[in-house]
């Protein structure tokens, strides 16, 4: 496919479909808009084969990596296959198989075999086993398969990939010893926040509060148009002042407006009024929705945080619920040294809440500065903070030509220039999609020429494929973070109820991993006698995912030989399959 600007790749699409052709569009959906809707429209008697390859950064969190399969073909599949293959250089410390599809019915579908570097799963189920198990149905699986695993690392200062005059370096030291932590925990409290939001995070602070050690300080407000502090102060977490916590926690309460401004504010002057030598200090909000009073400019109040915090602890911000002004908390966290997460307004919300906190729970380093000598073009090389169980990755570009002599081996084109990817796509998303919407056009102008020159597909960009008149043209389309995504009512989609991963950083090795679900529209037979285009549906994620050392392969197949009821003449074939190696060598 060509990448090309967005409103060029949708005229493009739109002429092929006026004249009949196969064609489809694409568009990310779904909690981290990482998963991506297809609607495909089919000429009549014709037949389609899709092969949809993607790249996506996999990040290290709590000590491991963590790849989802999600299985939803929506239909028993006589031939579906799911092929994962590790190859791991400092050799594979643990693999475990996890997920709603890791189920004592299907325990026999599912092959696990681990060596010292590599490490092969595979998952076949029968027709049978697709409809009879804890989490199928006669419409076949609707589960996740969870793959987690981490590599051994035996050195302090990390790993180093180099690659056609490109370098990508992994840091993720252990064994430091933790670093007492001041914390801040700001919670709306307004009027939005009723029902299950309210309960729910009622249990994650609950849960949150018990894991302080003994060495932490910590304080608690909740907010709505008015302030309510536990303390006006940090206290130390002893049992007692835990106990009174827990009890504040409890007896929070729905009411009022929204005042954001005042609440950080608030929580700011006490992280800055306790400063403590040897320690780590963190702000955290969750709040649902906008600012209603007080200081109700977004701007401004992005400037009065920044101000009051002055580059000393991170923000991070937590969204409740799918229509909160992500992209407001988001520039404010990225201001501030943190990030945001959406939680989702799911059963397991505390959950959500919990696993966020679990991740800077544990601060090994402060003020985490990293220098390169030879090298320029650098992604962000200062962390206010490293995390037990994260990992710091910076790329760039290599100055200096007297380095050691490196020969990859590159089965597959598309690898020749990964590293290169990796350090674009890192300052790319980083550093200049989140300026889109609020700095003058030269900025977009860098975005756009960026994103055509490397093929990325962007708020700004589309990939379309045009082939020969009479076949398919299909089109990629990602909308922005915080814009309302297609209406996809008609296509009766399948929900997904998981933890959302936060994706920042880059891990160290390369893999493709592919999954599908397929939908067919209702009304299919109709098109069968009249000749007109029959449209279908699917749901799909694919990963070429980044993790550990070293650069590894896999594969995943998904064959749906036939749409099913009654539409004869709406075959269709989805396969996905990708399979490469690319083993390089540390600098030394």
């Amino acid at each position: 496919g060509v990448v090309k600007p967005k409103e060029q790749a949708q005229q493009q699409y739109t002429e092929a479909v006026s004249l009949g052709q196969s064609a489809g569009i694409v568009s990310s959906v779904g909690r981290t808009l990482e998963e991506f809707k297809t609607s495909v429209t089919v000429a009549a008697h014709k037949k389609v084969t899709f092969e949809l390859t993607y790249e996506e950064l996999l990040k290290r969190r709590h000590g491991k990596y963590e790849l989802q399969i999600h299985a939803r073909p929506m239909q028993p599949v006589k031939d579906f296959k799911v092929d994962v293959n590790i190859n791991e250089e400092a050799g594979i410390n643990f693999i475990e198989v996890k997920g709603g599809l890791s189920t004592k019915a299907l325990a026999n579908a599912i092959t696990k075999t681990h060596a010292d570097k590599q490490a092969w799963v595979y998952f076949y189920p029968t027709e049978d086993q697709q409809k009879t198990c804890d989490s199928c149905s006669d419409q076949g699986m609707n589960g996740d398969l969870v793959i987690v695993y981490d590599v051994n690392r035996d050195t302090s200062f990390g790993d180093i990939k180099k690659s056609a005059g490109y370098f990508v370096h992994h840091f993720a030291p252990s064994n430091l010893p933790r670093i007492p932590k001041n914390v801040v925990f700001v919670i709306d409290q307004s009027g939005s926040m009723s029902g299950r939001k309210i309960v729910q995070t009622r249990m994650a602070l609950i849960h949150i509060l018990s894991d302080l050690a003994e060495d932490d300080f910590f304080g608690l407000i909740s907010f709505d148009s008015q302030l309510f502090h536990w303390k006006r102060e940090l206290v130390q977490a002893t049992g007692a002042n835990l106990e009174s916590a827990r009890t504040f926690a409890r007896n929070i309460r729905d009411r009022g407006a929204t005042n954001i401004n005042e609440a950080v504010l608030e929580g700011a002057r006490m992280l800055n009024a306790h400063p403590r030598e040897g320690s780590a200090s963190i702000l955290i909000l969750l709040t649902d929705g906008d600012p209603t009073t007080g200081v109700t400019n977004l701007g401004q109040i992005q400037a009065n945080v920044k101000g009051a915090i002055k580059g000393k602890f991170p923000l991070y911000c937590l969204g409740f619920g799918f229509d909160v002004n992500f992209e407001f908390l988001e520039k404010m966290s990225l201001q501030n040294d943190g990030v945001a997460r959406r939680i989702y307004e799911d059963s397991d919300a505390n959950l959500q809440l919990k696993g966020f906190y679990e991740e800077v729970a544990t601060p090994l380093l402060t003020d985490v500065t990293m220098i390169y000598l030879g090298g320029t073009n650098l992604t962000q090389t200062n962390f206010s903070q490293y995390y037990n169980g994260s990992e710091i990755v910076v790329a760039g570009q290599i100055t200096d030509n007297n380095i050691e002599t490196f020969t990859p081996q590159v089965p597959f084109r598309i690898l020749q220039n990964i590293i290169k990817r990796k350090h674009q796509h890192t300052h790319h998303s980083h550093t200049i999609l989140p300026r889109l919407k609020h700095e003058h056009n030269f900025v977009t102008e860098e975005a756009l020429r960026l994103s055509l020159k490397y093929n990325f597909v962007t708020p700004l960009t589309s990939m379309v494929v045009t082939k020969p008149l009479g076949e398919t043209t299909d089109v990629l389309h990602k909308p922005k973070e915080g814009e309302t995504p297609p209406d996809m009512s008609a296509y009766d989609l399948p929900t997904k109820h998981h933890s959302p991963p936060m994706h920042s950083g880059w891990g160290s090795s390369g893999r493709m991993f592919s999954t599908a679900y397929l939908r067919k529209q209702d009304k299919c037979a109709q098109n069968r006698h009249n000749a007109k285009s029959v449209v279908w549906s699917h749901l799909f994620s694919t990963f070429s995912l980044f993790t550990g050392p070293d650069f590894g392969s896999g594969n995943a197949h998904f064959h749906s030989l036939s749409g099913g009821g009654n539409c004869n003449d709406c075959n269709m074939i989805i396969a996905f399959h990708k399979n490469y190696k690319f083993p390089v060598c540390g600098l030394h």
